[in-house]
């Protein structure tokens, strides 16, 4: 037949074949086909500042941006990047040789491992994780070595020593997620003392994935691992406007590191999309200078809806571990009868009209978080309120 294979080979490359289709587009279309109110996907349902927005027009009009921009990233963006990194942590980056501009921080982890990988090589990375992490670890070949966040106290913990015995000389680099996403933990000085103590001990890359600094929340604090002795020179830090900004669509991301090291990713990503979102960087370069008002603001108002979430899993029965960043809310659905995250979350859009991601697809075993359900709270306070009031129809 016309259009037909004569071979047995599967269409898609075996590096792949397990991750299929994404949670995130299987909920959400599920989402739309039953007109729920969609806590699965993580984006804010209002867009971030008018200013940053009319910054985003007026470089439309004005024709910047509208043809390739620089392979690296716009020089406003890399030295409002360079600027930003210096402000808030003291770290100082060249703009010329030290910032690449990418499209998101998801181009961004594509481009480090592989770029950093070969075949074979190991990536210690924090579990649960976000679903392109395994996908792109895959596509270099490289094999991912789990070390799993478990709940201890109302929150997330890692184990020191289990990430240390995960190290084996096969490990090439460390995948770091801080503010983490799922669980909403932030790891604390000393932990991230001992990850960088661990890493130029065994002489490892770590690659760091930071899209959530500004939205910690309590006594939580952001430290940067390229801050701590030895690390500046062996890790790659990425950043995001979208999360901070409320901008998700525009997609600009970043990496600062050593020139060598942004020299090698940008070898990797120049092949993945070369360039993009050229008016959106010289909105974000803006962006990223705005007053501190306004990242205490966005914090300020998503610990609220955070609280305001919350209790109301809370009330409907729900375990709730309290993040201390992110936009997510993990729970466990145990105490209301249910062990199956997947199942539940398949149900849930008919049994309340709410959209939630399992978390048991972001491990490797996923046993590990089989009975856990995350919500995002980065929507109006009118959209988390109607959402908790369907949700004690499980209480009842």
């Amino acid at each position: 037949m016309a259009g037909m294979t004569s071979s047995a080979r599967p269409l898609l490359n075996r590096r792949l074949a397990e991750f299929g289709t994404t949670i995130f587009a299987e909920m959400s279309a599920l989402a739309l086909s039953t007109g729920s109110i969609n806590l699965g996907q993580g984006f804010p349902d209002t867009d971030g500042p008018e200013e940053v927005r009319e910054a985003a027009v007026r470089a439309l009009r004005e024709g910047r941006g509208n043809q390739y921009p620089p392979g690296p990233g716009i020089p406003e963006l890399r030295g409002a990047i360079a600027a930003h990194q210096e402000r808030r942590y003291g770290l100082s980056y060249d703009p010329d040789a030290e910032v690449l501009v990418t499209a998101g921080a998801t181009e961004a982890i594509a481009a480090a491992l592989l770029a950093l990988l070969e075949p074979g090589d190991e990536v210690v990375a924090l579990e649960p994780y976000y679903d392109s992490y395994a996908a792109c670890i895959a596509m270099a070949g490289g094999t991912r070595v789990p070390v799993t966040l478990r709940p201890d106290g109302g929150a997330f913990r890692l184990d020191l020593d289990e990430l240390r015995a995960a190290v084996t000389p096969r490990t090439r680099l460390l995948l770091v997620n801080t503010p983490h996403n799922p669980t909403g933990t932030v790891l604390t000085r000393a932990e991230l003392t001992a990850i960088a103590e661990l890493a130029v001990e065994r002489d490892l890359l770590v690659v760091t994935d930071e899209v959530y600094e500004h939205l910690v929340y309590d006594e939580a604090e952001h430290i940067p691992l390229a801050t701590f002795p030895g690390m500046r020179e062996r890790t790659v830090t990425i950043g995001s406007a979208g999360k901070t900004f409320s901008f998700t669509g525009w997609k600009v991301g970043w990496v600062t590191s050593t020139p060598e090291l942004v020299t090698a990713v940008r070898s990797a990503k120049q092949f993945l999309t070369y360039v993009s979102a050229g008016p959106f960087q010289y909105a974000i370069a803006e962006a990223l200078r705005l007053p501190d008002s306004y990242f205490d603001g966005i914090r300020a108002d998503l610990r609220r809806k955070r609280d305001l979430l919350g209790d109301g899993l809370r009330t409907a029965g729900f375990e709730v571990y309290q993040p201390r960043g992110t936009y997510f809310i993990t729970t466990d659905i145990r105490p209301l009868g249910e062990k199956d995250a997947y199942a539940f979350c398949r149900a849930l859009p008919e049994r309340c009209g709410v959209v939630a991601i399992p978390n048991s697809v972001f491990y490797d075993d996923p046993e590990a978080g089989r009975s856990q359900v995350r919500f995002a709270f980065c929507k109006q306070d009118g959209i988390l309120q109607e959402a908790a009031d369907r949700l004690r129809r499980l209480a009842a």
